[in-house]
């Protein structure tokens, strides 16, 4: 990888993000948990959620990973509570056409993820982009199941 395009894959836009996670942490009581790790480069995100009536009510998340698997937990991170598992799920599934098949940008809520655009191109970031709604939807799906 060049510098230009290590520099074009870490914008100031992402790096800001990636500095400013909103909800970071754990949950002390959650409902339901899940951790999602990428094996190929080692990123960790574990996310706690509380639902009540079918949306998240609390929400939290540890994530060690990259920039770019921290600038998405915090574009999850400005939009999860509130949210249902169908949306989670819709947005997981779109994120992942826009990176791995040149899909749509997600839509609104979780339009944010367009800064990740240029990620496109790198291949072995992706399952680290990913990991922040994957672990959001398992952990609601645990939340379900345990109610």
């Amino acid at each position: 990888m060049s510098d230009s395009d290590l520099i074009k894959l870490y914008s100031t836009r992402i790096l800001a993000l990636a500095a400013d996670i909103p909800h970071h942490g754990r949950l002390p009581a959650p409902q339901g948990t899940a951790r999602r790790r990428s094996p190929l480069c080692g990123s960790t995100v574990t996310a706690d959620v509380v639902v009540k009536d079918g949306r998240i009510a609390d929400f939290a998340q540890d994530v060690k990973a990259c920039a770019l698997g921290q600038a998405s937990a915090a574009i999850l991170g400005q939009v999860a509570l509130g949210r249902t598992l169908p949306e989670l799920q819709a947005a997981r599934d779109s994120l992942r056409l826009m990176l791995k098949e040149a899909g749509p940008i997600p839509s609104a809520p979780f339009a944010g993820y367009e800064v990740l655009l240029p990620a496109r191109d790198y291949k072995n970031r992706h399952a680290s982009i990913l990991l922040a709604l994957e672990a959001a939807c398992e952990a609601m799906e645990a939340a379900q199941a345990a109610a």
